[in-house]
């Protein structure tokens, strides 16, 4: 496994945890994560990012485990097209009911080419997401104001179901943008990178 030569670490302010992103930006992205969560029960989450040089996301894989449950997913676009395929260990949904949770959907996606239209893809907790829709629409050059609609294959965390999911950034100037995706809306402070410093109500840069 290559070295990777650029790190970030967030701290998790919604819930108790952190995110930890090795990466290369250089070319397009390619990534490797830790997050892990204390809610809605204690979790670690794995994750295997790559885009191609236009940073159009080409694959991820994640992997979530917990106690007595462990989740995998692996999404592969190509041709326009999303594969996804998936693994699972344990009971899930038991350790959620006994922590007074409900039960949550399988992992993946039943309908993989309701996600054909997603150039970009999500993951819940994990702020490195958000650089995708940044860098690929060069929103630090953009206008303020500028509203960019679009659709994203989102992981859902820690069930790891995979939905097509509407999300809108508007830019507000060179290092700070709104990210809304239904009724949750946040403004993302960014580096000249585009790396999330600050993500309220989520995630704040260690």
């Amino acid at each position: 496994m290559p070295t990777l030569p650029k790190s970030i670490i967030w701290a998790r302010t919604d819930t108790g945890g952190a995110d930890h992103a090795l990466f290369d930006d250089r070319r397009g992205l390619t990534a490797r994560g830790v997050s892990m969560a204390a809610a809605p029960l204690p979790y670690s989450c794995h994750y295997e990012l790559a885009t191609d040089e236009q940073w159009e996301s080409a694959r991820l894989t994640v992997t979530a485990e917990g106690a007595g449950w462990l989740r995998t997913v692996r999404m592969e676009r190509a041709l326009g097209r999303w594969r996804v395929s998936t693994a699972e260990q344990g009971d899930l949904d038991g350790a959620l009911r006994a922590a007074g949770h409900p039960p949550v959907g399988l992992p993946g996606t039943e309908e993989p080419g309701r996600l054909d239209p997603a150039l970009d893809v999500d993951l819940g907790g994990a702020p490195l997401f958000n650089t995708l829709v940044v860098r690929r629409l060069r929103l630090a050059q953009r206008p303020a104001g500028e509203e960019h609609r679009l659709t994203v294959a989102w992981v859902r965390v820690p069930s790891l179901e995979v939905l097509p999911v509407e999300q809108v950034y508007t830019v507000l100037d060179a290092d700070r943008v709104r990210f809304r995706s239904g009724s949750f809306t946040a403004e993302l402070t960014v580096d000249p990178d585009g790396f999330v410093r600050h993500y309220p109500g989520l995630a704040q840069r260690a």
